[in-house]
Order: structure tokens, then C-alpha cells, then sequence
């Protein structure tokens, strides 16, 4: 799906107020990364620190901190969860989430603790398009 000029993926969840992603994984666990349209609001990264592997996390609260041209931010957890890897390609290439957001660079896999719960509160499938294009449309002056 395309809105506002930016790629959604069909099969992904989204929190579209923090503009996170979630792919359910074969494995019953969840991959969390940034959209496209989050990352171009966010401006170019310049270091990507997940919480560490064991780690549990609360959905909005810190997930990550990134590192950006001119300021440090947390990336809010789209749910709750135990944290089980994180993606070393973009601690070591914080701009591989700019070159591949969907796919190479997602920032961390988590087990999740409730995910039908939570995948009940993310945005997914034909709504993810109205919502994102709003989300654009009050950030048009930042794109």
C-alpha cells in the first residue's frame, strides 16, 4: 500500500502515533522497526541503541534510542513484550533503516506477552491508509 508518497506493507501492524511497525514472524515472536514515513520524519540516524536481549519492554514506552542529527529520541514498543534479539546490521549501519525499513532494517524481535491484545490496538490492512495519510497530512510541515 502506498499513501502520502510513502510505502505500508500490507501484512505489517502499525502504531501509526509512534510509527513502528510489527511483522508477525513463522515463530509466533514480532519484528519492530520504523516506518518509512517515521523515518523521514525522524531525519537521518546516526546510532541505533536497542534495549538488550532479555530485556522486558512496555508498549510506548522505550524501545530503542536512536540518535538523530540533532537530538536523541526513544523509539516507543508497539507492544509488550521480552526483548530476543536485536538487529546488529543497524547498531554497526544506522542508515540501513533508511535503505530497507521493511525488511534489513528492523530494529529488534521480541516474544510478545499478550500479542492478541496488543495486535488489537495496531492499525492493519485498508484503515492503514487513511490513518497514515492523516498522520502525514499533520506533519506536512516536517516533510
Amino acid at each position: 500500500m502506498i499513501t502520502a508518497g510513502f510505502e505500508f506493507p500490507d501484512a505489517l501492524h502499525y502504531q501509526v502515533a509512534d510509527q513502528t511497525w510489527v511483522r508477525e514472524e513463522v515463530d509466533g515472536t514480532v519484528s519492530v522497526g520504523i516506518t518509512a514515513l517515521g523515518l523521514r520524519l525522524a531525519g537521518e540516524f546516526h546510532m541505533c541503541r536497542p534495549k538488550r536481549p532479555g530485556t522486558r519492554v512496555e508498549r510506548g514506552r522505550a524501545l530503542a534510542l536512536v540518535e538523530l542529527a540533532k537530538s536523541v529520541v526513544s523509539v516507543h514498543a508497539p507492544l509488550t513484550g521480552t526483548v530476543l534479539a536485536v538487529n546488529a546490521a543497524v547498531e554497526a549501519d544506522p542508515a540501513l533503516v533508511h535503505r530497507d525499513p521493511y525488511g534489513g532494517g528492523w530494529l529488534a524481535r521480541l516474544q510478545p506477552a499478550d500479542w492478541a491484545t496488543d495486535r488489537a490496538l495496531l492499525v492493519h490492512g485498508e484503515p492503514v491508509l487513511a490513518a497514515m495519510a492523516h498522520h502525514a497530512w499533520l506533519n506536512r510541515e516536517a516533510l
